[in-house]
């Protein structure tokens, strides 16, 4: 029950990430470039620095995607109770 009430909570908090992850690339970029970050559909671009600004945007995007879900979790925890997921990684 816990998991399909967290659901709308787990997907506003999904958009949320994603604008702060937006705005965080943005400025992390702003200090390796002066440059707006390169994008595959440039064609007048360096492979190095399109790696690069890939790899980097994946980055910001992961982390800040899983800390904003990972608070969104705890916050539906202390409010009803329920751990909406599991409570540790299973055992390999």
């Amino acid at each position: 029950m816990g998991k399909i009430a967290f659901l709308p909570i787990s997907i506003g908090s999904g958009f949320i990430a994603g604008a702060v992850a937006r705005k965080a690339f943005a400025a992390v970029w702003g200090v390796v470039d002066d440059e707006e970050p390169p994008k595959p559909e440039h064609r007048d671009v360096r492979l190095l620095k399109l790696v690069a600004a890939v790899a980097l945007e994946g980055l910001v995007f992961s982390i800040t995607r899983g800390l904003v879900d990972h608070g969104a979790r705890h916050a539906f925890a202390r409010v009803t109770g329920q751990w909406p997921g599991e409570e540790r990684p299973e055992e390999e």
